[in-house]
């Protein structure tokens, strides 16, 4: 792939970089496993395309009592990589919400904006495992994965999108909500788009290993998408963080709520009533009180192994209009 070839010194001083950008060495990486380690430190991400809504509001609540329960640490990104897609003043309004749920992130607020030259530096890493591709979304529709038209023609990446090859094997990790999944890696994925954005699975990779996250609370709408953060991370010779994939919720009609339904903005003024909502749905029948007072007694008592083994919770009243 011209463009991205350089020797193999000049590969390796980038993997260094990256390293050090990281905080970490690059050795074998640990395999996923289930169980909370010590220095916890967790994250929600959500993205600025639109106000919260409920169920974005169960993840946040999930990964904050799970690291509260441990006595690690929360913090807060905001996955702001594509542009386009941010709503004015979202974020303002999205920190507000979850101030007004209590759920207090620590650290000052981290984008993703701000580690454009980190995915630099992992694409210049991953070199050797990756490819550019020309193929349109349309010449690939209806494809399972990949066929693999461009891996073998060389071709430039300047106006191409990048894929890293498949592993070609199977990824395990153990889920802590869903129990274990096993994957067969059989896809050439996108690592960089093709107006040069780095893609989701590279970006997040990079953007918790900045972080040092070591938990990872989310829906289980992300679920599929573990096993090709595994093979980034793995490629990269990072350590695998925990993971712990929640329900996502859904309406009545199955659709997912997500800002891309447009699914209704949560109401910070009824904070108690959509706390207790969301508590009930991660098992915790918390008494109505303020939101304090509510995550002040669901922290004593999270379990994630009482949150309901299920992608979803199906057949909940329309929230969205």
């Amino acid at each position: 792939m011209r463009g991205l070839q350089s020797t193999g010194r000049t590969a390796r001083a980038a993997a260094a970089r990256l390293a050090a950008s990281l905080g970490r060495s690059l050795a074998t990486p640990s395999a996923a496993s289930a169980h909370p380690a010590p220095g916890y430190i967790g994250r929600f991400a959500p993205t600025p395309s639109g106000p919260l809504h409920l169920g974005s509001l169960l993840t946040a609540a999930a990964s904050w009592l799970d690291a509260r329960h441990h006595g690690g640490r929360w913090t807060l990104r905001i996955d702001d990589l594509d542009a386009p897609r941010a709503a004015p003043h979202a974020e303002a309004t999205i920190l507000a919400t979850l101030e007004a749920h209590g759920l207090v992130w620590d650290g000052p607020v981290v984008r993703q904006s701000d580690h454009v030259e980190h995915y630099r530096a992992a694409l210049e890493s991953l070199r050797d495992s990756c490819f550019a591709c020309r193929c349109s979304r349309r010449e690939l529709r209806g494809a399972r994965r990949y066929p693999g038209t461009c891996r073998q023609l060389g071709l430039d990446d300047q106006g191409n999108a990048v894929r890293i090859r498949a592993a070609n094997r199977e990824i395990a990790f153990d889920d802590r909500v869903q129990g274990p999944r096993t994957t067969v890696a059989d896809d050439d994925f996108i690592v960089r788009r093709r107006d040069g954005l780095a893609s989701y699975p590279l970006a997040v990779v990079v953007d918790d290993g900045i972080m040092g996250i070591t938990h990872v609370v989310r829906g289980a709408d992300l679920l599929d998408e573990t096993s090709r953060q595994l093979h980034v991370i793995s490629r990269l010779g990072l350590s695998a963080p925990v993971y712990a994939h929640v329900p996502v919720i859904v309406e009545a009609s199955g659709v997912k709520l997500s800002k891309h339904n447009r699914a209704t903005a949560i109401d910070d003024r009824a904070a108690d009533r959509n706390l207790a909502t969301v508590l009930a749905l991660l098992g915790l029948d918390a008494p109505l009180a303020d939101a304090a007072d509510m995550l002040a007694w669901a922290r004593r008592r999270f379990r994630m192994d009482a949150v309901p083994r299920t992608p979803k919770v199906a057949d909940f009243v329309a929230l969205s209009g």
